[in-house]
């Protein structure tokens, strides 16, 4: 057998707590297709108010990821999750049950405070030898991308169904399923310890920060997050009120548009893994997304239009969305990874908090355009920081992943 080949146990391991966290993930990113549209119906509706509701979790699961994570090495993974997943449920409820725009905020936020994410990294790197965590933990990436895109689909659909609050009571019960997972399905640890490579060290947290080539990566999720967010705050309502599509059959779009994206991305991958070409890559991504959002504000009168301006949006995003946790991974010290990974997953929820926010004020101060102008100068933003990136050395794991990329 292969050292670097995952054992039955150690795939089971990762696939049960990647399928709880692309649970609770789904949870979260299924009401950013759709909240948009029933906002208004809240008392104290706002476009700043409604836009900070659908990026609310993003700051308390920041704020409360890494504690959650030291607290799983003082009580246990298992217990922290399934308290997460308690915590998670009891927000779902809260939204669900809400008649106002504040309730809703309120029910999300907590929602976010159930951070189980450093847990389950944690306890997957119990379950797994050092030869194999590297492939256990891009299956815990994988299946947050995979709920992403299945969030943009299904979204929609059960929106069609039983609307908005149907899709929070529907969160609450995957939470449930997501406890029985973690009780009956995720293996036990023989021995739980703490890993370097997989969690983080608060003492090591200043000379982390100090890093300049890791700030760049981590204002890069930030922003990538921020984007996303943004967009959504504004998109849905292009669909409705200007393409006139019936919101229920948003899906019609989105389907084609990511599984293109998908397909796009991966001569970027070749490109940049087996070519050396990150650095280019990396900056074009950020350029297509800029000019994506500036189009996006100007061209949004014909679905062709926005079909187009999305498939160029989402080719780069999914490309920073692999591409940012390899660069962290990679340039990060071995002694001080798990410390360059929670602070790169903080940016990343405080940019869904911070985009949230910034695209319900732009929405309300000059309209959806003035949102998709806003991402764009974002954008560019971003690109003056990353400009004078350092190249990542490449790795064994990324020249698998770019090898495997020529089946695509």
């Amino acid at each position: 057998m292969r050292h670097d080949k995952l054992s039955t146990i150690e795939l089971r391991a990762a696939a049960s707590l990647g399928g709880i966290l692309a649970i609770r993930m789904l949870g979260l990113f299924m009401i950013m297709p759709v909240f948009s549209l029933y906002a208004h119906k809240l008392t104290g509706f706002t476009p700043m108010l409604m836009g900070l509701a659908i990026g609310a979790y993003g700051l308390t699961q920041a704020l409360l990821q890494i504690p959650f994570g030291l607290l799983s090495d003082r009580i246990g993974r298992k217990r922290v999750i399934v308290i997460g997943l308690i915590i998670f449920a009891i927000g779902s409820v809260i939204a669900a049950v809400s008649d106002s725009i504040y309730g809703v905020i309120a029910g999300r936020a907590i929602q976010g405070a159930g951070a189980i994410s450093a847990a389950i990294m944690a306890l997957l790197a119990d379950l797994t030898r050092i030869e194999t965590r590297t492939k256990a933990m891009a299956i815990l990436g994988g299946s947050i991308g995979t709920a992403f895109a299945a969030a943009l689909v299904l979204g929609p659909v059960f929106n069609g169904w039983f609307g908005v609050p149907g899709i929070f009571w529907l969160t609450a019960g995957l939470a449930l399923l997501g406890i029985l997972a973690t009780g009956y399905v995720v293996p036990r640890p023989t021995i739980s310890r703490f890993h370097r490579d997989a969690e983080p060290v608060p003492a090591q947290f200043g000379r982390t920060l100090s890093d300049p080539e890791l700030l760049r990566l981590n204002f890069g999720i930030f922003s990538l997050q921020l984007l996303i967010t943004a967009n959504f705050v504004a998109l849905p309502l292009i669909l409705r009120d200007t393409l006139h599509l019936n919101p229920a059959h948003h899906w019609w779009l989105y389907l084609p548009v990511l599984l293109l994206a998908v397909a796009a991305m991966f001569p970027f991958i070749r490109l940049a893994e087996k070519r050396g070409h990150t650095k280019a890559v990396f900056l074009g991504a950020i350029v297509t997304m800029a000019i994506s959002d500036a189009g996006l504000g100007v061209f949004h009168q014909q679905l062709a239009q926005v079909a187009l301006l999305l498939l160029l949006f989402f080719t780069a995003f999914n490309f920073m969305e692999a591409s940012l946790p390899s660069m962290v991974s990679r340039l990060a010290p071995p002694d001080r990874k798990g410390t360059a990974m929670g602070l790169f997953s903080t940016s990343q929820f405080l940019g869904a908090f911070i985009g949230g926010g910034i695209g319900g004020w732009l929405l309300g101060y000059s309209g959806a355009s003035g949102v998709f102008d806003g991402c764009a100068i974002a954008a560019g933003v971003w690109l003056l920081a990353a400009a004078g990136m350092r190249p990542p050395q490449r790795d064994v794991a990324s020249t698998t992943f770019a090898r495997a990329s020529d089946l695509e």
